[in-house]
């Protein structure tokens, strides 16, 4: 059987808010295989959040143990966790997070910068991986003149610019309208159907259902872990649903 892409054991978060102790995560034991596509749900104050930080290297654990593609994160010191953000881990955001006066391309060329890739392969990477989302002929257009669904398409080619192993994506569809979300969730599916691994972080049951995998989590624990039979056809829904506008 393959060694895990994601292996957690007993992995514990704790918080201290104002004298108070928060338990966000408590002994959270699951195994994420390479080329899964997982969808991670629960109410405000389940623990996903947390959980997601975690796998994303944001945060560290108070307890228990982390291992990515068999390699023990849980324990690393902020430098080496750094390092592992940047070259092997590509994240989506709700509010997309590009810089507002710095152009599509820049934008996606960030992470290669910060790993001292020369301009010139920085330039040719940040085109390829922009025309992998569909917009190549926007690359020099800055975020206020592309509408929110091409912000996190290109939110989405800087995620994948590094070549990771792997993409979280936390509410990628939350600033978006339905047709919209449907068109991303769609390019997330075709990145799945390719190879790449995805986990997302959503609280609507729709958008879980695109994924393979739903993950749920209730008060700092997983409480159901199940394979979607069908996943919902996100292409072919945004068909439907741009079929319905008026002309």
């Amino acid at each position: 059987m393959p060694t895990p892409l994601i292996t957690t054991r007993d992995l514990s978060k704790t918080y201290e808010l104002g004298g108070f102790v928060v338990q966000a995560l408590r002994g959270v034991s699951l195994d994420i295989y390479a080329g899964e596509f997982v969808a991670v749900m629960g109410p405000s104050g389940s623990g996903k959040s947390t959980f997601m930080n975690l796998l994303g290297c944001l945060d560290t654990p108070t307890s228990g143990e982390y291992l990515l593609a068999g390699e023990r994160i849980s324990g690393l010191d902020s430098d080496a966790l750094a390092g592992i953000r940047n070259r092997r881990i590509g994240f989506v955001f709700q509010s997309f997070n590009l810089l507002p006066r710095t152009s599509a391309l820049e934008n996606i060329a960030l992470p290669l910068l910060y790993c001292g890739v020369p301009a010139e392969a920085r330039n040719r990477r940040a085109a390829a991986s922009l025309a992998e989302v569909g917009l190549a002929d926007r690359g020099h257009h800055h975020p206020a003149q592309l509408s929110g669904g091409q912000q996190q398409r290109v939110a989405i080619a800087r995620a994948l610019v590094n070549e990771p192993v792997l993409i979280l994506a936390d509410e990628p569809t939350g600033a978006l309208d339905t047709l919209t979300s449907c068109e991303v969730m769609a390019l997330l599916q075709q990145l799945n159907a390719r190879g790449m691994t995805v986990i997302l972080v959503t609280h609507e049951h729709d958008i879980a259902e695109f994924a393979k995998r739903v993950v749920t989590f209730r008060d700092g624990r997983v409480v159901e872990d199940r394979a979607v039979e069908k996943p919902r056809d996100a292409a072919a829904l945004a068909i439907e649903l741009r079929a319905e506008q008026p002309a």
